[in-house]
């Protein structure tokens, strides 16, 4: 069991201020309160996490089996984590993943879209040049509210996972790399989201696994393990779908790539930005504030 780390918030509390304060997304806002947001965040998190191994579940679709070795956040912690760091977080949120391995510089959001059904038949012809063509113009217009709150605007860098679907489980899986718009060490700043999807009767489950771009190669085998690791429970499995009861989607399984995807890329933007050089004090990498997670959700007992 991990000891409660609130004596030793000063560290990592540094890093996340600087990464979230000095960011002119947050301009006018005043240091100390903003600082104050943060730490209650994290510490509130502490407080509610849940540790592997465990069955944790996620409404009344769906289990999350959570190996040994992670831990998840469930609502309302999580609300406040992803809103100290500057993201919207939305209805849709069950919760957040974190790894306390020594290398688990990652997160993973668990979201759920009461979508209705979706039909899977347009994965056997989708284009992916025009998928990747979609999500470039949704970026663009997402840059411009990104301009007027003062955020870095993003740029993609291309496929890290061309999109996939496995009918059988009824798994998608892609991947982007973005980073922020006119950086040229895309390499060291670029952030990388591999989002992964599983289709249920009422809409899907997506584990959004954050990382950066240098960690990925060795970090997709956490992120499917966290996707095998979510089930829908019976009676709201895909094979349990009714047509003459059930709701269906307004849009096919394309839309989570080139469509709906598009208009989700907020926790891109916040990464993204932290990794942006437009800092007053420090340019750092995207995953320095994922390292500052996992250092103090992962700490070891004689750290306390």
């Amino acid at each position: 069991m991990y000891p409660s780390l609130v004596g030793r918030t000063a560290g990592w509390i540094a890093v996340l201020f600087m990464l979230c304060g000095l960011s002119s997304a947050y301009a006018g806002a005043d240091s100390a309160s903003r600082e104050a947001e943060i730490r209650s965040a994290f510490q509130e998190a502490n407080a509610a996490k849940k540790q592997g191994p465990a069955d944790i579940p996620l409404l009344d679709q769906a289990t999350l089996k959570l190996p040994e070795h992670f831990l998840f956040v469930p609502r309302p912690a999580a609300d406040k984590v992803l809103s100290a760091l500057g993201n919207p977080v939305g209805d849709t949120l069950l919760g957040l993943i974190y790894g306390t391995g020594e290398n688990d510089d990652w997160m993973a959001v668990v979201r759920f879209e009461k979508s209705g059904y979706i039909k899977d038949d347009d994965a056997k012809h989708w284009d992916v040049d025009e998928l990747f063509d979609n999500l470039r113009q949704g970026t663009a217009e997402a840059n411009k509210e990104r301009a007027s709150r003062g955020i870095p605007e993003l740029e993609l860098t291309g496929w890290v996972e061309r999109p996939a679907y496995q009918a059988g489980p009824h798994h998608l899986v892609w991947s982007m790399g973005v980073k922020s718009k006119g950086d040229n060490d895309a390499q060291a700043n670029q952030s990388v989201n591999y989002n992964t999807y599983v289709l249920g009767r009422d809409g899907y489950l997506s584990v959004n696994f954050v990382t950066g771009a240098q960690d990925i190669a060795a970090q997709k085998p956490i992120a499917e393990t966290l996707l095998s690791s979510v089930s829908f429970v019976p009676g709201k499995t895909y094979a349990d779908f009714n047509s003459s009861t059930d709701k269906m989607a307004e849009y096919g399984l394309a839309a989570l790539v080139g469509g709906v995807a598009a208009k989700k890329l907020g926790l891109l933007a916040v990464i993204a930005a932290f990794a942006a050089k437009s800092f007053k004090l420090i340019a750092i990498a995207a995953v320095g504030v994922l390292a500052a997670i996992r250092k103090f959700f992962g700490a070891k007992k004689d750290e306390a």
